[in-house]
């Protein structure tokens, strides 16, 4: 019976999950472009009628002895370039989360030759038009994701606006503090540690020369993007080979913690796999040559060390070349650094239940397909104290400091929707609710973004509410990217207030869940502290296990809430 049982739940989850596979996209000659690589074609997607090119590279392989270097230009096209398809993944370990598409975790994709990037345009967008430009950074730790992922037809189609999908090198490409590296540095940002911030400068001075032939306008680009890719955005704000290429940013669950040179190179209390030590093992040296000539399988292998994400290592690294030395915050306020551009920052009120659902000391799992909360009161108390951390380092305290130090064109958001489907005795507004990401499809208006668990997450049932909170968010972010002020979303919505000192931020939810509003406050670790020790869902017990699991991913954070709460 059990076994029937599971069979049954198998199947049902699978229909869940089951997409029509698309035709393969046939070239359009309404498409056809000339730029300086060359001649290339499209598609035209046949639902919205949105202009497609996918695949274009925008910088040379960074392969061989170009390893560990700043991107060079890409070179010309061999014949008429069909820009059909994204291109391959940057070299990643797959997370649990390739599992919604059906592969296993804890495998290396991918491969070096990786830097392309994916167009979107309206139907209407002409060759020497001026529509507003958003250049997507996706996330996933640094260390994981890819372009195909990100399908912007829609909201292309929806906002008149035209979106890059970029790539960049992930993980120990993308990161990497090593004096061999600096010693051997054939221009001034090869001696940068952050080669990923220097794909995605390359992909902007890309689009700076080219986008016009598109249809985009080169003087109105915004950069924008989630989880890792908000922590990139921050970068870009204070990243001196980045100034001139943009000109607003937004930051979807951000951050802006950094980990100083000499310890990503050295190694420190909390740092793993500092550079020279990776080195080591996977290079067997020190030198230039051994690390360029390290394999892919090699270099992966050793800092594959279980974390959710594939690899751990230091990124984001306060390098004196792509970052200030000093940080990322600190940049923020010192004009030397900070590329002064209008900014909306922003949080989901659930941040960390995408996380935590899957530990399964806080998930109980019904023969692997189903999942219950162990218990609810504290799952959800857990993950709002863990995503107000997030919020007060990534919002509050960054819109707070750019208005101290007088920069005014600054907004706030805070995404609430958590509306998910059921099935069966499975909630998956209470497991995941307004957790990291969700927020996503409702940007780009296309609610296929986490596999298998689409059909459950975004049902019949919830569509209304969704189509409406979608339209609003899809409007706000083009009409940010069209004027650098949000304003009313282009349309008749409320209008968003800049941040000012009272800590105004945009709520994002349905109609029926209290809509669009304007709520104040700034969010505070005293204030944080002080709702923790009494907040009557919780024991004593559960309170100090809350500071222990903030303590894991934020130590300074951990030790500001613990005396109020008396752990």
């Amino acid at each position: 019976m059990r076994g029937a049982l599971i069979l049954l739940i198998g199947l049902m989850l699978a229909a869940c999950g089951a997409d029509d596979t698309p035709a393969p996209p046939v070239p359009d000659e309404a498409t056809a472009r000339t730029i300086a690589q060359g001649e290339l074609i499209g598609f035209t997607e046949t639902s919205t009628g949105a202009q497609v090119w996918r695949g274009i590279p925008f910088a040379a392989a960074p392969v061989g002895d170009l390893r560990w270097r700043a991107p060079r230009p890409a070179p010309a096209f061999e014949g008429r370039l069909e820009a059909l398809a994204s291109s391959d993944r940057c070299a990643q370990m797959t997370t649990p989360l390739d599992q919604g598409q059906g592969i296993e975790p804890g495998l290396l994709v991918g491969r070096e030759d990786c830097l392309y990037l994916d167009i979107y345009a309206p139907e209407q967008a002409a060759e020497g038009g001026d529509l507003p430009v958003m250049v997507w950074i996706h996330g996933g730790s640094n260390v994981w994701g890819y372009a195909a992922q990100y399908d912007a037809s829609q909201l292309v189609a929806d906002q008149n606006v035209i979106v890059v999908v970029i790539q960049y090198r992930l993980g120990p490409l993308g990161f990497f503090a090593h004096e061999a590296i600096r010693d051997t540095a054939g221009t001034d940002l090869d001696r940068g540690a952050n080669f990923a911030l220097l794909d995605q400068t390359a992909a902007l001075e890309w689009v700076q020369a080219n986008i016009s032939a598109f249809g985009g306008d080169e003087d109105r680009v915004t950069i924008f993007g989630e989880s890792a890719g908000g922590y990139d955005v921050a970068g870009l704000l204070v990243s001196p080979p980045a100034r001139g290429l943009f000109h607003r940013a937004i930051i979807q669950s951000g951050g802006l913690d950094t980990v100083a040179l000499e310890a990503a190179e050295q190694g420190g209390e909390a740092i793993v796999n500092p550079s020279r030590e990776a080195a080591a093992e996977f290079a067997g040296g020190q030198t230039a040559e051994a690390l360029r000539s390290a394999s892919l399988e090699e270099i992966f292998a050793t800092y594959h060390e279980g974390f959710a994400f594939g690899v751990e290592l230091p990124r984001m690294i306060a390098d004196g070349v792509t970052l200030p030395a000093e940080g990322i915050r600190e940049g923020l306020t010192d004009p030397e650094w900070f590329n002064d551009v209008p900014v909306i920052t922003g949080t989901n009120f659930e941040e960390m239940k995408l996380f935590n659902f899957l530990d399964s000391q806080l998930v109980r799992s019904w023969f692997g397909v189903l999942y219950t909360a162990r218990d609810a009161d504290f799952y959800d108390a857990l993950a709002q104290y863990q995503s107000r951390v997030w919020r007060i380092n990534a919002v509050d305290s960054m819109a707070q400091s750019l208005v101290d130090d007088g920069h005014e064109d600054v907004w706030a958001y805070r995404f609430d929707w958590d509306e998910g489907g059921r099935f069966l005795f499975m909630d998956l507004g209470q497991l995941i609710g307004s957790g990291h990401a969700v927020e996503i499809p409702f940007v780009f208006n296309r609610f296929e973004f986490f596999g298998r668990l689409d059909r459950a997450l975004f049902t019949d049932t919830n569509a209304e509410g969704r189509e409406s909170l979608a339209a609003a968010m899809g409007g706000y972010w083009a009409e940010f990217a069209r004027s650098g002020n949000p304003g009313a979303g282009g349309g008749d919505f409320p209008e968003w207030p800049r941040w000012d000192d009272g800590g105004q931020l945009m709520r994002f939810d349905t109609p029926q869940a209290g809509g669009l509003e304007v709520i104040e406050g700034v969010a505070t670790f005293e204030q944080l502290g002080e709702d923790l020790a009494t907040d009557p869902r919780l024991t004593p017990e559960q309170r100090c296990e809350i500071v222990v699991r903030i303590e894991q991913w934020d130590r300074s954070a951990a030790q500001r809430v613990r005396d109020q709460v008396d752990c």
